[in-house]
């Protein structure tokens, strides 16, 4: 395994030990390489790109907000091929929480991402897009 040598300032240096203890790695080199991962793998489903890329949106949202759902499920409906599943859960009387997964082109990936996040009565979203694995390509993650 090659090795390789970085330079990090002390204010990077402790938050790295931080996020380290936070995490429970034993070690630097383990956190860096997880890091690095983390950032190959944002790269590697940046939207923009005609490559394929997963993505997980989740969204916290009000229950009572004026036909929410029925939006939702309308955009769903509406780029059915970009959907592989969604997820419901009732988080209180007044919130709920939202997971699709999609799958496609990137660029379309993210604008159904952006069209579900932006819905009015959406709290709280977030999309967390992933790599799809072609054939031939490595994998980042060990």
């Amino acid at each position: 395994m090659p090795r390789l040598t970085i330079s990090l300032d002390d204010e990077t240096v402790r938050q790295l030990d931080q996020f380290m203890q936070a995490q429970r790695y034993s070690n630097r080199s383990e956190a860096m390489r997880d890091l690095i991962h983390a950032a190959l793998r944002d790269h590697d489903a940046a939207p923009g790109e005609e490559r394929h890329c997963l993505a997980v949106v989740s969204s916290v949202f009000n229950h009572h907000e004026c036909d929410l759902g029925k939006r939702l499920l309308v955009t769903q409906h509406a780029y059915h091929d970009l959907g592989v599943a969604t997820l419901h859960a009732n988080l209180d009387p007044l919130s709920g929480l939202e997971v699709a997964v999609l799958r496609g082109n990137a660029s379309e990936v993210r604008a159904q991402a952006d069209r579900l996040m932006r819905e009015r009565g959406i709290r709280f979203a977030d999309m967390n897009p992933l790599p799809t694995l072609e054939e031939g390509a490595t994998h980042h993650s060990e």
